[in-house]
């Protein structure tokens, strides 16, 4: 064994043994789609004493951290995004009504000494001074702040089993000395006026305004810095208040502008249903591997095993949330591994045939060389749909970006360091070489056979198959115009509510049953078997319970499985944001296009790109199928699927080119493209293999997700092949750049023969082309 390739067998097995190492002892910390639970984001606003900043925002997320502790919740996690936002999950808890209420009051605790009784006509005089409603109601004046919540040391809820007056909230603070002046003043005042009372004020609200008791000496008051609140508490109440209390005020006002929770029930089913689709998808792959493949098949195979415990030992070693999303993506990645395989096997079948005293190891060595460009470059264009993801979305979406580009390293270490030593050792076993035919690669295949007996002339007339293009185009557009687009509720604001009914409601009844509790904007559909999906604008949490309600008197009782609440602000930024990612998605392939390739093959690309862009939303468009944050992420995936096409078609075409400049665009191009279609094949099958089991057997969470990667792949295998290659070859014409194309005469094809080619000549360029693809 060779240097290098002793290199590369030591770094496989230092890989996938750190990989095992990783995934027996760090867990995957899954999402709360996946595993049920609640998701709140909070975000700072500016208060007139202080501004929202970063600064403001790591403090606020510090006395949130205590509040979220005092609720019991197991494994909460509260993490600062970005300058004024902050994202809390609680597993487990599926009504946030509480938890949005704790979390979400500012909590300003103040006490202050009560200067008199005042009626409704009457105004504060002094500075400081303010005049609100006692517990009874009763108005009164109360005097400047001389304690706050941040002179509270501890708060703890307490029943006085003794006196049996019920639960109470005793308060310790910091300084006794305040406390003792503040009660002192009030002592002086004789029992019964209301100057001999303290206010304590949550949220400019009087929580409590007890009296000074008798004993208590004017001048001298309560020492130890202590008191009790009193009221008509609950157990829960009691608790409540001491832990808003205990926890401090929030330094600024929060706002929540977005609520998820999703009940364990949807959560298990998605874990199953992708695991599902997952195992099948992956069995069916293998199996067409082995078929077209034989002994190489087997051994990528065993290669994809790796890259799925490589890319489970990323995600938990970065401690990535695997989400629903994500999920997908994971599996989904399945697909692009097959695909650097399948094109180091073709490129090494074409070796093979070209070879006058064949070799398998001499061929494979050839495929892995000349695969090598193509591999690269498609996957860094997926690269860097995968980071824009990560850095311009949020939530899900973010959290598929991170598994697409670890999907994607993982892929290109499994093809070509894991796959080339497995294929590299197992070729040369000396029983291996004397049956060539068992590697694999002594057979062309199928495809690659009809396509050298038929030799078609694709792109003799490109101008045909950009008509075409344009035609679907249109009718696609034509479904923006006509129907429109059904954003999302992350697209939107609002909020979206999935609930299992007792029995299967009719959608039309349903409404019906929402506008008479008053919801008449309610949009209800049917999202499975006794499943109903309302969508409405924004709504509180008390309003959420009545439609709750609404829902269950008609459906026989209704759980509640999916919950989800945008504010305007955040359905804005996430709108803009997908658009902005969709705009340097295609900018930065443009340009890194146009870096490794011509211009006009890089703007033939991108060009096809929109195209693709279009057709899938104008198809969703006729659907009415959502366009929310699940179909973005389908959307720059397929952008990464088509421009992988049009980059493995424009690397042949470059390769081809490079060897005969003298060939016009238009032959190298049709060259290119019979060479790379059985790769094409080849890897369509494998991915609609994944793709179909999402599908079928990802349930209605990943249904839509499959369905938009499903027509984005056929269109964008399509348009990387009858519309990329002739828009280049139309921009070469036009450009200058056409090399042996120029010159072509108008109204003629271009096949190669330029108008002054005789048949003979014609004849001559197929005969090139065929004896190229052999």
């Amino acid at each position: 064994m060779k240097r290098p390739a002793r290199v590369r067998a030591l770094f496989a097995l230092v890989v996938i043994a750190v990989s095992v190492y990783i995934a027996v002892t760090v867990p995957v910390r899954l999402g709360l789609d996946l595993r049920g639970g609640t998701q709140i984001v909070l975000e700072t606003r500016s208060s007139p004493t202080t501004e929202a900043d970063g600064e403001a925002t790591d403090r606020t997320l510090e006395v949130l951290r205590g509040r979220v502790d005092a609720l019991g919740v197991a494994e909460p996690t509260i993490v600062r995004s970005g300058e004024n936002r902050i994202i809390v999950e609680l597993p487990g808890v599926q009504d946030p009504r509480k938890a949005a209420d704790v979390l979400g009051r500012t909590a300003q605790l103040s006490v202050h000494p009560v200067l008199g009784a005042a009626t409704e006509s009457d105004k504060p005089k002094d500075k400081g001074e303010r005049i609100l409603a006692d517990e009874s109601g009763e108005r009164l004046r109360l005097g400047a702040a001389r304690l706050t919540g941040q002179d509270v040391e501890g708060a703890e809820a307490q029943f006085d089993q003794q006196s049996g007056a019920g639960w109470h909230v005793t308060v310790d603070f910091e300084d006794d000395k305040g406390w003792a002046e503040l009660t002192g003043g009030a002592a002086c005042h004789p029992a019964g006026d209301p100057q001999r009372r303290i206010a304590i004020v949550l949220d400019d609200k009087v929580i409590s305004s007890p009296q000074v008791d008798p004993s208590v000496s004017c001048n001298v008051g309560i020492t130890g810095g202590s008191t009790q609140i009193t009221g008509s508490f609950s157990s829960d109440e009691a608790r409540e208040l001491a832990l808003l209390v205990e926890g401090g005020a929030l330094p600024v006002p929060v706002e929540t502008v977005e609520q998820r929770t999703v009940g364990p029930t949807l959560g298990a089913e998605a874990i199953e249903a992708s695991a599902w689709a997952a195992v099948i998808g992956t069995a069916l792959t293998a199996v067409f591997i082995l078929v077209v493949y034989r002994l190489l098949g087997f051994l990528a195979t065993l290669a994809l095993a790796c890259y799925g415990l490589i890319s489970y030992a990323a995600l938990a070693a970065l401690g990535a949330t695997l989400t629903l999303p994500g999920l997908a993506g994971f599996v989904l990645a399945i697909g692009m591994a097959v695909d650097a395989n399948v094109l180091v096997f073709e490129r090494a079948r074409e070796e093979y045939g070209r070879r006058s005293r064949p070799s398998s190891r001499s061929a494979l060595t050839a495929g892995f060389k000349g695969a090598f460009s193509a591999i690269a470059d498609s996957n860094v264009t997926t690269l860097i749909a995968a980071v824009l993801l990560f850095l311009l979305a949020s939530g899900p979406v973010k959290g598929f970006g991170v598994t697409l580009g670890i999907g994607v390293l993982a892929s290109v270490i499994s093809a070509l360091v894991v796959t080339r030593v497995l294929a590299e050792f197992a070729v040369a076993r000396r029983w291996v070489h004397r049956r060539p035919r068992i590697t694999g690669l002594a057979s062309i295949g199928r495809v690659r056979a009809y396509l050298t007996r038929r030799d078609p002339q694709l792109m003799r007339r490109p101008r045909r198959w950009l008509a075409v293009s344009a035609l679907v185009l249109v009718v696609a557009g034509a479904g923006i115009a006509v129907r429109g687009l059904n954003f999302g509720v992350e697209f939107t604001g609002g909020r979206l509510i999935e609930y299992s009914t007792g029995t299967s409601v009719d959608p039309d009844r349903a409404r019906a049953a929402l506008a008479d509790a008053g919801f008449p904007q309610a949009v209800v559909q049917s999202s499975g078997d006794n499943r109903l999906t309302v969508r409405t604008e924004e709504l509180s949490n008390a309003e959420a319970v009545e439609v709750a309600d609404a829902v269950a008197e008609i459906g026989g009782g209704a759980e509640k499985v999916r919950d989800e609440l945008i504010g305007p602000s955040l359905g804005d930024e996430l709108r803009r944001n997908a658009l902005i990612a969709l705009g340097l998605a295609l900018g930065a392939q443009l340009l890194y296009l146009a870096f490794r390739f011509r211009w006009m093959f890089g703007t033939a690309a991108v060009a096809t790109l929109a195209h693709d862009v279009v057709i899938l939303t104008g198809v969703f468009a006729w659907l009415g199928k959502p366009i929310d944050g699940v179909f973005l992420a389908a959307l720059l995936t397929v952008i990464g699927y088509s421009v992988n096409d049009s980059v493995v078609v424009f690397d042949r075409v470059r390769e081809l080119w490079a060897k005969d400049r003298k060939a016009p665009l238009a032959q190298s191009t049709n060259r290119a493209i019979l060479q790379t279609v059985p790769r094409t094949v080849n890897t369509g099958i494998g991915v609609v293999f994944i793709l179909a089991a999402l599908a079928v057997l990802g349930g209605d969470s990943l249904t839509d997700f499959a369905l938009a990667l499903l027509i984005g792949m056929l269109v964008g295998t399509y348009s990387s092949v009858l519309t990329a290659s002739p828009l280049a070859i139309e921009l070469s014409a036009y450009g200058g750049d056409g090399g042996g194309g120029r010159g072509r005469g108008r109204g003629r094809g271009h096949d190669g023969s330029g108008p002054a080619q005789s048949g003979a000549g014609q004849r001559a360029g197929r005969a090139g082309a065929t004896s190229q693809g052999k």
